[in-house]
């Protein structure tokens, strides 16, 4: 025993590096492919903010409407390195502007104390002036529950907020309750760069081109059009923002909204303009003779739409400075998904959105659709959807999805999730007793609900069913017979026997058990049958006649002690010692 002995490590090597914290080595971030190449200055910073947020108008707007006190600011997930100056920003101008207020309140408060029947200075109410000069709370909001583009109500509503300033990128769709300011942004472009490359996109001067952009791109569109009319492209259009004039909670800083009735066309949220006398009759006739050049890289399901508008897309990317000219997403895999929900049984609507509006009156009439389909439906409410969260529910057979068409729609280019992802508009042409296809890419809520009341009066659905119940659905991806596509069938019309009742407590029971299916008030339980085909149904299953036990099981003594010592072992220890 002269040497001792070491125990064996038992767990891995842990050294300080192990749980040393990481650390960045420059404290500085890239800003350029928004601000330029002078956002490197550390110095001028602070200045390039201030214009690109433009501070100034904002602080203009508040100062015009002293009735909002609690304001959110939403930023994307790029800009929130952005946040802490902005927010410095705007409450150095208010504070100043409490402090000239303080100062005017005194001289109020001089003349006559409030408080008396006549309680009003030469000024104004004391009383009043005190409420306007409270100072105002600001509110960062980051990793918004669904779309960056979208303004986040619900998370405004978390702090009582009474107005939201959406920074950056924005889909512009109508929001239930709050009013919002839109603040796009001015970021930096190189128009030499960007006229080269275009040159190069589209060599034929003669060429019929639309010049579109995301919304913070979008000012820089008009003084592009003049430089490419100069160069001699004669067939150039240009879109800018359009916003609802009817809609008074959307505000828009820093952007001149351009009078309707100088557009030659609209399309959805642009107006096309032209300083020239072109005239587009239609969407069809824009998407025969147009091409579109888009600036920054759309998403997905905005990029689908534009494809439908226009005869052929190319992209410039400002930050790389590179052109795009595809593959971009189709609609062959929207006609096929179509298809699938035809004869799906089990519709899972997801809702990726709180704040848009006509939310509530899609649900409720896509819930309507489908039930009078003989189709059963779940709703979820799951944050960003992604494909772990919805792998979880098994017995969902298509999902259909409510979200903003700019980036709430998951399209599935790489067929990641388990189940196919499809529009409101998409289920109702599924839903339709002809097989229809328009090929269109509609995302809007207003006219999927136009759309619904429509097929309404033609309904073939009813409740007692009709003579084509029995008639068989064969899936037209597959080919193969489907027999699952309409649960809520009457189960009298199904041929399955169900069991006379034994005695008058169980006609009551909610589920009865008959012919190896489960019933839940006269339908046919999908979640039930597709528990019965998964080969791992749980501790035990009511389907399985060899889990019912007629004797109860024996009890026996089980094991003592803890882990490292249980009661076996101590006898075993005692024989060998």
């Amino acid at each position: 025993m002269g040497d001792s002995f070491i125990a064996p490590a038992l767990s891995t090597v842990q050294t300080d590096e192990v749980f040393a914290l990481e650390r960045y080595q420059d404290s500085e971030k890239d800003r350029s492919f928004y601000l330029g190449p002078s956002a490197s200055k550390t110095g001028n910073l602070f200045e390039l903010i201030r214009d690109y947020y433009m501070i100034d108008l904002l602080v203009k707007y508040l100062r015009k409407n002293p009735q909002f006190k609690k304001i959110t600011l939403q930023f994307p997930d790029k800009f929130v390195m952005d946040s802490p100056i902005v927010t410095q920003l705007l409450q150095e101008e208010l504070e100043s502007d409490d402090e000239r207020a303080d100062e005017g309140f005194d001289e109020v408060g001089k003349k006559e104390k409030c408080g008396a029947e006549n309680c009003c200075s030469a000024v104004k109410c004391s009383k009043e002036l005190s409420n306007e000069i409270s100072g105002r709370k600001f509110w960062i909001l980051a990793d918004t529950a669904y779309s960056s583009c979208c303004v986040d109500e619900v998370a405004a509503e978390h702090v009582n907020s009474d107005l939201v300033i959406h920074m950056g990128d924005a889909c512009l769709n109508s929001i239930q309750k709050l009013p919002v300011v839109y603040c796009f942004g001015k970021p930096y472009l190189d128009y030499d760069i960007l006229v080269d490359k275009f040159r190069d996109a589209y060599p034929d001067k003669d060429h019929k081109v639309c010049l579109m952009a995301n919304a913070p791109y979008t000012c820089h569109l008009k003084l592009l059009y003049e430089r490419l009319n100069q160069i001699g492209y004669a067939n150039i259009i240009y879109s800018e923002v359009s916003v609802d004039p009817s809609d008074d909670q959307i505000t828009i800083v820093g952007t001149e909204i351009t009078n309707q009735s100088q557009a030659i066309h609209f399309l959805d949220s642009r107006i096309l303009l032209s300083e020239k006398d072109i005239k587009i009759s239609d969407d069809e006739e824009l998407q025969a003779d147009y091409d579109l050049f888009h600036i920054t890289v759309p998403e997905d399901p905005r990029l689908l739409y534009l494809s439908t508008k226009f005869r052929s897309i190319c992209i410039y990317n400002p930050g790389k400075h590179t052109i795009s000219t595809g593959p971009f997403p189709s609609m062959m895999k929207r006609y096929r998904f179509m298809h699938m929900a035809r004869t799906a049984g089990t519709i899972g609507i997801l809702v990726n959105t709180l704040s848009l509006k006509n939310t509530k009156e899609t649900i409720n009439s896509l819930a309507n659709l489908i039930k009078d389909s003989g189709k059963k439906h779940y709703m979820f409410v799951v944050g960003k959807p992604n494909v772990a969260k919805l792998a979880n529910f098994e017995a969902i057979d298509i999902w259909c999805i409510l979200g903003c068409g700019q980036s709430g729609i998951v399209l599935d280019q790489n067929n990641e999730f388990y189940r196919p992802i499809i529009t409101p508009y998409e289920l109702t042409m599924a839903l339709n007793p002809e097989v229809v296809w328009t090929g269109k890419w509609v995302v809007n809520f207003e006219q999927i609900l136009n759309e619904i009341s429509e097929n309404d009066d033609n309904s073939e659905y009813t409740e007692n069913g009709n003579a084509e119940d029995d008639a068989p659905e064969f899936s037209a991806v597959t080919g193969q017979y489907v027999s699952s596509s309409r649960p809520l069938r009457s189960i009298q019309r199904l041929e399955i026997e169900t069991p006379e009742e034994e005695d008058q407590a169980q006609s009551n029971e909610l589920v009865q058990k008959f012919s190896g299916a489960v019933a839940i008030k006269g339908t046919i339980s999908t979640s039930a049958i597709t528990l019965q085909n998964r080969q791992w149904t749980g501790l035990g299953s009511d389907f399985n006649p060899e889990n019912f036990e007629e004797d109860g099981a024996t009890v026996e003594e089980g094991i003592s002690g803890v882990a490292s010592q249980y009661g076996f072992d101590k006898s075993n220890i005692r024989g060998i010692v």
